[in-house]
């Protein structure tokens, strides 16, 4: 309950949209103790790949401070040493070949050759997983890119991404290699993300992070198509990296800017900041036209809440605020 808009909005991002900080503290000493499991595995079984603990990334919008509650996935990225491998780029596919010194890996190759098997690797780690004995009772099992680690014991799950990291190339450029879901590994670099995001953030003094979080409560309703977290993470960071003004403190105030720019936007192409997926709104047609017009309807809602609430009349700015967010926003009281 609540008799301000401010009011409102803080009790709502408090207990409805932010993670439990309690919550985030046990998350993340979870998360480094299974580093610190994963790490050690090559002691208890020589053929475990070798580790490069240097290169091990957390990543997603966990690692971004991003996530909104519940809590439900993280994402850790843990790194191999390639002890002199090498890989080649194809159109559909990247290709890692062994080095005759990386025995560990020469046992993880496609049949017949000294191509390493990124479902080779990955099954190796829901092996060693399965070995610890904490984690007995868990439920792990691979999926397209990571190991997928459900505990019984806490409410969310981890996405473990076996990685590799490229010498530079002539530009001074090097890149997280995982698997592509094919047997076969691709491009990323969650480094670049994650500075963007951060950059970002300090630029509009700290403001963003909280505007992601309100914008990602919104885009999980049911009330349109849900576009991607990532997309969704990318389009309001492009917005704001092309701002001159710093951000406002107030969500609420931001809301209907970041409604216009989806409405102007969401129809086209949006670029992969890291420069390397391409395009990344893989939305349809129908499913961006809808989102459009549910982003114009909401931004006229927000902009009679702020006039509402420019005249005083709290209960009528705080109920149109109720009709963006649904039940769970705060009532007037």
């Amino acid at each position: 309950m609540a008799s301000t808009v401010i009011q409102a909005f803080n009790e709502f991002m408090k207990d409805t949209v932010n993670l439990d900080p309690e919550i985030t503290k046990k998350a993340i000493a979870s998360r480094d103790w299974l580093t610190s499991q994963i790490d050690n595995f090559k002691s208890k079984d020589i053929d475990f790949p070798t580790s490069y603990e240097d290169i091990n990334i957390h990543f997603g919008s966990f690692a971004r401070k991003t996530k909104i509650r519940e809590l439900d996935d993280i994402d850790m990225m843990i790194g191999l040493s390639g002890q002199g491998s090498t890989y080649l780029t194809y159109s559909d596919r990247i290709e890692i070949t062994v080095s005759s010194e990386a025995a560990d890996l020469l046992k993880l190759c496609h049949s017949n050759s000294t191509s390493l098997n990124s479902k080779r690797v990955i099954n190796k780690f829901v092996s060693a997983c399965s070995n610890v004995p904490q984690y007995s009772s868990a439920e792990i099992k691979r999926n397209q890119e990571a190991v997928v680690l459900n505990l019984s014991s806490y409410p969310w799950s981890f996405d473990i991404v076996p990685c590799f990291i490229t010498s530079e190339d002539c530009y001074g450029k090097s890149y997280y290699l995982i698997p592509d879901g094919n047997g076969y590994w691709k491009k990323t670099d969650p480094r670049i993300d994650k500075e963007r995001t951060t950059r970002i953030n300090q630029n509009h003094d700290g403001n963003i992070l909280q505007i992601i979080r309100i914008l990602k409560y919104w885009n999980r309703r049911a009330t349109m198509p849900t576009m991607s977290s990532y997309l969704l993470e990318t389009m309001i960071l492009n917005y704001y990296e092309g701002q001159n003004s710093k951000a406002s403190q107030f969500v609420d105030v931001e809301f209907a800017n970041v409604m216009v720019y989806i409405y102007n936007n969401i129809m086209g192409n949006v670029d992969d900041p890291k420069g390397i997926q391409g395009n990344i709104n893989s939305l349809t047609y129908d499913e961006r036209t809808k989102i459009k017009n549910k982003a114009a309807i909401d931004y006229h809602v927000a902009i009679a809440a702020g006039e509402f609430e420019q005249n005083k009349d709290m209960k009528a700015s705080i109920g149109k605020w109720g009709e963006v967010f649904g039940s769970e926003f705060p009532k007037y009281n």
